[in-house]
Formats: C-alpha cells, sequence, structure tokens
C-alpha cells in the first residue's frame, strides 16, 4: 500500500464516526448533483414533479443535518 493510502486509512480509522459522516456527505452531493442535472436535461416536471420534490427533501434534510444535528452531535463530545 502506498504511504498516501496508508496516512488515509489511518486517519479514517482515528475517527471512524466522522470519516462516516464526512464520506456519507460527498456520496449525498454527488447523489444530489448527478439527480438534479438529470432533471435538468429531461426539462421541466409535468404534474406534480415528485423526482423534483424528492431532490428538494433530500437536499434540505442533508442542510438539516449539517446546520443541526451535526453541531449537537459535536457539542456531546465535548
Amino acid at each position: 500500500m502506498s504511504p498516501l493510502l496508508a496516512d488515509l486509512a489511518a486517519r479514517l480509522r482515528a475517527c471512524p464516526v466522522a470519516a462516516t459522516i464526512e464520506l456519507g456527505s460527498l456520496l449525498v452531493c454527488c447523489l444530489l448533483f448527478a439527480g438534479t442535472v438529470g432533471l435538468l436535461a429531461s426539462g421541466p416536471p409535468a404534474g406534480v414533479g415528485w423526482s423534483w420534490l424528492l431532490v428538494v427533501g433530500v437536499g434540505a434534510s442533508f442542510v438539516v443535518f449539517w446546520t443541526a444535528l451535526v453541531p449537537l452531535y459535536e457539542r456531546t463530545l465535548e
């Protein structure tokens, strides 16, 4: 294993909760971006637009997670 990967693996093992949150957030951001681009490419929504509501709901949940829940979790660590 290269020294760079070994260092990254050691950092991930040192803080598994933080690493899971960060990697999960990266995945959610990538999925939201891909979903938004895909929906924009398909044109304006017809009818209710459930797919747009899903993207907005996931994005809003993501924002609430980072602005409310993560700070609360960090306060419990102090």
